[in-house]
């Protein structure tokens, strides 16, 4: 149990894949500006993650592997993220139709998020690397993953509406500034890795 806990948090806070591997930045920049967009999204790719990661790993594991067909990863990997995408967004439109119609096009951007892709090949490569790191620890570590992205999201979104009602010189207004918040929080977020 430690051991999968020490997996969770390291996904969260020294592994974030977006203020760490800075994977996934499109729709962090792009679906962060309200604070329940940017909790849509997050949920939505915390369950596309952990999903794909629980149904990617077997077929690399017991079918792709066995067959020396390595070479099919991403493309597997792809096709499996797209159909789960379909599925939340599906979802969505029939419950939650107010998230699905304020995520607008970042959705179906789930497909291409680089993120969801990294950790599902991440997990794949931590498992080759270590052989105890087995299916329950890479759907802890994609759960984790997606949560990190939670974090990120919301602390970025809630940096976003501070940042709209701050008198910012014209020169750094939109995007500039956005870029700059970035960077801190990504600064803040390698803190947790300590000194290397």
């Amino acid at each position: 149990m430690p051991v999968l806990l020490s997996i969770f948090l390291a996904a969260i806070l020294t592994d974030n894949y977006i203020l760490s591997k800075f994977l996934g930045i499109c729709p962090f920049l792009g679906v962060s500006k309200k604070t329940n967009t940017a909790l849509g999204m997050s949920v939505a790719v915390i369950l596309v993650m952990t999903i794909a990661t629980a149904v990617t790993w077997p077929i690399y594991n017991y079918v792709l592997a066995p067959n020396n067909l390595e070479y099919m990863e991403t493309l597997a990997f792809i096709l499996i993220i797209a159909a789960l995408v379909q599925f939340v967004e599906i979802l969505l439109k029939k419950f939650l139709p107010p998230i699905y119609n304020a995520l607008g096009v970042y959705l179906p951007l789930i497909t291409t998020n680089c993120a969801v892709l990294g950790v599902t090949m991440n997990v794949i490569e931590k498992g080759a690397a270590d052989a105890s790191f087995g299916y329950i620890e890479s759907i802890v570590n994609a759960f984790g993953s997606g949560c990190g992205f939670l974090v990120a999201m919301i602390i970025f979104s809630g940096i976003r509406v501070k940042l709209e009602a701050c008198d910012i010189p014209k020169s750094l207004k939109g995007l500039p500034i956005t870029l700059v918040a970035a960077a801190i929080l990504a600064v803040a977020f390698l803190g947790f890795q300590g000194m290397v």
